[in-house]
């Protein structure tokens, strides 16, 4: 038998359909959202959006399952009949307002034309100040689920961008029957049946062992906030693996499969990971790198990390303590310096060469020893996530002269994730939560040798490659294994059905000495400029609102 998984992710979603027997990937599809991320205008506008806003169209996830399970079917000659499930994974915190009966607002002519209609998607950070009173609320009341958020809700979570809808357009608020997470909407439109993920709750949405935080709480922060659960949300859960019901015979016809095929709960697209490299215990810290990355552990019990996104029993592989942390930019930082800032020279010579322009800015700077640039960079480009969680943090290159050229800058800039990665690693352990192995998956490391050897070097720790290109997918069509009763736990699944490469990417001694004294000086501009001694960062930020009229 076979299972598809559906891997939504910030720019395109694809699927793959696997044979349960071995993990075997037997056909992958890939849709390009049409529409993107919207970080510019509406589509059909020309008003500008804010700065700090990515919104997405649902829509465009409908047609990644009209376009990629026909195209998987057809490539693979599996017969419906043979497609014992499907499960999806999804970008998180991505939510949406939508109406009881499911249509998203942005579907209704109405509304199509105001921004808080749509799809925010992960890294719409213009909700930082509605995350800022998120905090502050939290703490003065006493409320003792923040720690399990490393002591700060981002900007990206679910809260603070429902909440900014309610305080900036309440009319958009009132007309959401439904505050949900994009990936239990797909479900919905795929099972009929409107299932909230509890892996997606426990990490974005403040859920605990105890529920959510209580109604009071909610009321301090607004009091039209005091019923949003109870209106707009639900108190029931389904858990990771479980069924959420079978194809409706509309989704039947959108994607060729038959009606009624299993439909698994949602996952996270980090989360669902982990047991795709065959991840299932203590110690390995999986990374899961493109746009951003996102950085997942497993511990026997419950620790409270400074910055890190949660910790949730059971939210990655039952009977641990499932623990995510992050970087909001890494694969998006590399993508602004060469699109915005590098000169004609190198897209000439790339050309040349006959490689893409990421591919000749890799070679060129691999030519470098540790050091030799004389640079080091903030990965702020994109806010910071773990360990600070603020998102008015902005980037900075220090060290530059005129003699910097752009393979220099682009090898900074992947030191600079790896430098963020080592914070993360560190404050993990001193806490108490050993990571004692690497695992990279996702794009970046798939096409980026240098950055890998850059992380085993500023790490100090071998770092194994997962052993499929599109892991997440792979791990979603493993929990539909389950979901469909082929396998009666993940555990199992990741047996028979995960990958890893059998290369191990080792440190290399005397670059890591050279990185050791370099991140010295990464942690000195990190606590200087992250920390509160300098908030220059944020009064550039406001300056440029108040020009701008913001």
């Amino acid at each position: 038998m076979y299972t598809i998984g559906v891997d939504f992710g910030t720019e395109s979603g694809r699927a793959v359909l696997v044979d349960t027997r071995d993990g075997r990937e037997v056909a992958t599809a890939v849709h390009a959202y049409p529409d993107g991320v919207i970080d510019q205008k509406l589509p059909g506008s020309d008003k500008p959006l804010p700065p700090d806003w990515a919104l997405q169209n649902p829509f465009d996830y409908i047609d990644v399952l009209k376009k990629t399970i026909p195209a998987v079917l057809k490539q693979s000659g599996i017969k419906p009949e043979e497609v014992a499930g499907i499960a999806i994974d999804f970008t998180a915190c991505t939510m949406m307002p939508a109406k009881a009966d499911g249509t998203p607002l942005c579907g209704l002519p109405e509304l199509r034309n105001h921004p808080h209609a749509w799809v925010k998607l992960w890294k719409h950070h213009a909700a930082q100040p509605q995350a800022d009173q998120i905090n502050e609320t939290a703490r003065r009341m006493g409320q003792g689920w923040l720690d399990r958020y490393g002591g700060k809700i981002s900007s990206e979570w679910f809260f603070s961008k429902a909440l900014q809808i309610l305080q900036e357009a309440p009319d958009i608020y009132r007309a959401a029957d439904r505050l949900l997470e994009a990936s239990d909407w797909v479900i919905w439109q795929l099972s009929g049946n409107e299932i909230r993920s509890a892996c997606t709750a426990g990490y974005k949405a403040m859920v605990q062992d105890e529920g959510y935080p209580v109604r009071e709480y909610f009321a301090a922060l607004h009091p039209d906030f005091a019923d949003v659960v109870d209106t707009k949300m639900t108190r029931t859960f389904g858990q990771l693996g479980a069924k959420a019901g079978g194809l409706t015979a509309q989704a039947a016809e959108w994607t060729g499969l038959r009606e009624g095929t299993p439909v698994a709960v949602a996952n996270v697209d980090a989360h669902v990971t982990y047991p795709a490299v065959k991840a299932v215990k203590p110690g390995t810290m999986v990374m899961i790198m493109g746009t951003s990355t996102c950085h997942m552990l497993l511990g026997d019990q419950l620790q409270t990390v400074e910055g890190m996104c949660g910790v949730v029993r059971d939210g990655i592989i039952p009977g641990y303590y499932g623990y995510e942390a992050g970087q909001s930019g890494v694969g998006d930082i590399f993508a602004w310096f060469v699109n915005h800032a590098v000169p004609p020279e190198y897209h000439e010579a790339a050309q040349a060469a006959g490689m893409d322009l990421h591919a000749y800015l890799e070679h060129e700077a691999a030519k470098q020893k540790p050091g030799e640039h004389g640079l080091i960079a903030l990965d702020w480009w994109n806010g910071n996530r773990s360990t600070l969680v603020d998102a008015d943090l902005t980037g900075l290159l220090v060290g530059a002269t005129l003699a910097t050229r752009a393979p220099d800058i682009y090898r900074a800039l992947i030191e600079s994730t790896a430098y963020g990665t080592r914070v993360i690693i560190e404050a993990f352990e001193g806490q108490g939560v050993p990571v004692t192995e690497l695992v990279a998956a996702g794009g970046l490391p798939e096409k980026n040798k240098l950055l890998v050897q850059i992380y085993a070097d500023v790490t100090g720790r071998s770092l194994r490659l997962a052993g499929s290109p599109q892991a997440p997918a792979l791990g979603s069509a493993m929990h539909a294994a389950v979901a469909a009763g082929l396998y009666p736990n993940i555990e199992a699944a990741a047996d028979k059905m995960g990958k890893l490469k059998a290369e191990v990417v080792h440190p290399i001694a005397e670059n890591t000495a050279v990185y050791d004294q370099l991140y010295a000086d990464y942690r000195v501009l990190y606590d200087y400029f992250g920390r509160g001694a300098n908030d220059v960062m944020k009064r550039l930020k406001a300056t440029r609102r108040a020009v701008r009229g913001e």
